[in-house]
C-alpha cells in the first residue's frame, strides 16, 4: 500500500487509470470510440483522452479512424507469459506434430470464465491461413475448441450460459437446448467440428486435453480456412486431432487407456 506523501502515488493512479480503459474492451466490444471508452470508464473526458493517446503511441491500443482496439503489439508482449506453463511446455512437442501432420494451424487453449483464450500455437506453412495469435481471446460457445471445454467441463457451461451466447455468424448456435444436443453429440464423438460459427470460411476440430486427475484441463485442435477443411475431411483429419490431444493428455500425466 502507498503510504501518504508518497512519489510512488501517482505512478499507481495512472496505472489503475490505464487498467480501466484496457478493461472497457471485450469480445462483445473489441473496437470502441473514445466517448464510449470515457462512458465505460467513468474518467474525465480530457484525462481519458490523453491517457488513450499516449496508449497508442506505445502500442497498447490501435487506433483505425475514430475506432480503438486492444494493440497487437501489446497482444504480443503478453505472450511470452504463457511459456511459463508447464503445460505449454510439455505438450509442445504434440502441437508441432498435429500441424505437420494436417498441415494447419495447430492451437492449445485454455478456458477462463465464458472464454478461451490460445496459449500455444504452431502455424501452418501454406500462404493461405485461419489467423491465429497467442493470447486471442474467443467465447466458448463458438468454435470446436470452446465447445471442447463446455462439453467437459460442466463449469463451463455454467459461465457461458451465464454471459449469454452471442450470435456472431447465421451458423452461431445461440439456443441453449440446440447447444446441450450437441455437448453431448461431442462427449460421445470425442472431439468437436466447427464450420463459420465464429468467423465466415473458417473451419476447425479440436479434441479433449486431460490432465493428470483425469480432470480436462485444455483444448487442442485445428483451424483451417472452410476451402482446405469441409466436412468431408472429418474422417480423415479427426482421428489425427483426437490422438494429438490423446498425446498431450499423456505427456501431462494422464494414463487412461484409448480403449
Amino acid at each position: 500500500m502507498t503510504e501518504p506523501g508518497s512519489n510512488s502515488a501517482t505512478p499507481v493512479l495512472v496505472l489503475r487509470k490505464i487498467r480501466q480503459i484496457l478493461r472497457a474492451f471485450s469480445i462483445e466490444d473489441p473496437e470502441l470510440s473514445l466517448h464510449q471508452i470515457t462512458r465505460a470508464t467513468g474518467l474525465p473526458a480530457s484525462t481519458c483522452q490523453r491517457l488513450v493517446r499516449n496508449l497508442v503511441l506505445e502500442g497498447f491500443l490501435d487506433r483505425d479512424g475514430d475506432r480503438y482496439r486492444i494493440g497487437l503489439e501489446f497482444v504480443q508482449w503478453a505472450a511470452p507469459g504463457t511459456f511459463g506453463l508447464d503445460l505449454v511446455a510439455l505438450t509442445r512437442p504434440s502441437l508441432q506434430k498435429l500441424r505437420d501432420d494436417t498441415g494447419e494451424t495447430a492451437c492449445l487453449y485454455l478456458r477462463h470464465g465464458p472464454f478461451r483464450t490460445v496459449v500455444s500455437l504452431a502455424e501452418s506453412r501454406h500462404p493461405i491461413i485461419r489467423l491465429f495469435v497467442l493470447g486471442m481471446v474467443m467465447p466458448l460457445h463458438a468454435g470446436s475448441a470452446g465447445k471442447v471445454l463446455l462439453a467437459w467441463d460442466p463449469a463451463a457451461r455454467q459461465d457461458a450460459v451465464g454471459h449469454g451466447l452471442t450470435r456472431f455468424t447465421p451458423d452461431t448456435v445461440v439456443d441453449i437446448d440446440v447447444l446441450t444436443g450437441q455437448l453431448s453429440a461431442i462427449r460421445e464423438a470425442g472431439y468437436a467440428a466447427s464450420f463459420e460459427e465464429r468467423d465466415v470460411g473458417a473451419a476447425s476440430i479440436s479434441a479433449p486435453v486431460f490432465g493428470i486427475d483425469g480432470d480436462v484441463v485444455a483444448a487442442l485442435g485445428i483451424g483451417a480456412p472452410t476451402q482446405r477443411l469441409t466436412p468431408a475431411d472429418l474422417p480423415r483429419l479427426a482421428p489425427v486431432v483426437v490422438q494429438a490431444a490423446w498425446d498431450a493428455s499423456q505427456r501431462l500425466g494422464w494414463r487412461h487407456s484409448k480403449d
